[in-house]
């Protein structure tokens, strides 16, 4: 190989991995945000979070989320698990869940979601306090 072929594949690889790296670290610029920390026990409580972008703190509106789980975690019973019912939001950027808090506690909120346009998956792991 000649050396301007050899810088060019040098340079074309040093590229792809910049891209590459770079993709993978603006999915890390998204998370969920809780709109409240604390909630009353009961059941048809609603969990509202925020989708934002960490860097510009703008919401993030029509993510796709596909994962999610609400248990005790927190306070060591994570077998202790509710059902989450997705809610439409009431502003932009926001997902809104109904679900049965049924004892005081921490209880731990698990969203997984795909943002429109990006490469990888946003995971976040909240945590909700339920009060009597």
């Amino acid at each position: 190989m000649t050396t301007t072929k050899l810088a060019r594949t040098a340079l074309a690889a040093l590229i792809g991995a910049v891209l590459t790296g770079s993709a993978q670290a603006e999915i890390k610029n998204y998370e969920f945000q809780l709109v409240q920390p604390t909630i009353k026990t009961g059941a048809e409580r609603i969990v509202t979070v925020r989708l934002v972008d960490k860097t510009s703190g703008k919401a993030i509106p029509d993510a796709v989320i596909f994962a999610t789980r609400l248990d005790m975690a927190p306070d060591g019973m994570q077998e202790m698990v509710t059902k989450l019912t997705p809610l439409p939001g009431t502003e932009p950027g926001t997902y809104r869940f109904k679900a049965n808090f049924s004892m005081a506690g921490r209880w731990q909120l698990s969203l997984g979601a795909k943002v429109q346009g990006e490469t990888g998956t946003v995971e976040n792991k909240l945590v909700v306090t339920a009060e009597k």
